[in-house]
């Protein structure tokens, strides 16, 4: 039996805003933004490539705002990745890697490449380069 993850819900304090950051600025689809009811709404979000895909909304979870970190997506290019956020007005660092116990500005070998966001609420996203082969 495949044991697949597909959605991640992300607790955020405005939807609308979120949405906007998550589409806008960062580049996910919109796949669904219902909302049956004052008390309910579901806005799910798909990064390009990918088959899981994050929910934001009213009514999904006890989460509070900001405090899931460590999501992370990898590309192919982070360099490229890192330049499309900064374009489209995201807060990114620098491309860093891991080394001798601390992180360090520059690229890195294999999978040791990272850039860092967050979203309007704080929540914490990281991007890793992984090798083309993989």
């Amino acid at each position: 039996m495949d044991w697949k993850l597909e959605v991640v819900v992300v607790p955020v304090s405005d939807v609308d805003r979120s949405k906007a950051f998550y589409s806008d600025q960062v580049g996910f689809v919109v796949d669904v933004d219902h909302r049956p009811s004052d008390a309910f709404r579901v806005v799910q979000l798909t990064p390009p490539g990918s088959a899981c895909s994050v929910t934001i909304g009213v009514g999904l979870g006890a989460g509070q705002p900001g405090s899931l970190k460590g999501l992370q997506l990898v590309v192919s290019d982070v360099e490229a990745a890192r330049a499309e956020l900064a374009g489209r007005g995201v807060d990114v660092t620098r491309v860093r890697r891991f080394e001798d116990g601390e992180w360090k500005d520059g690229h890195g070998g294999p999978w040791n490449s990272f850039i860092f966001f967050d979203d309007p609420d704080g929540n914490g996203w990281a991007v890793q380069e992984k090798p083309e082969n993989r």
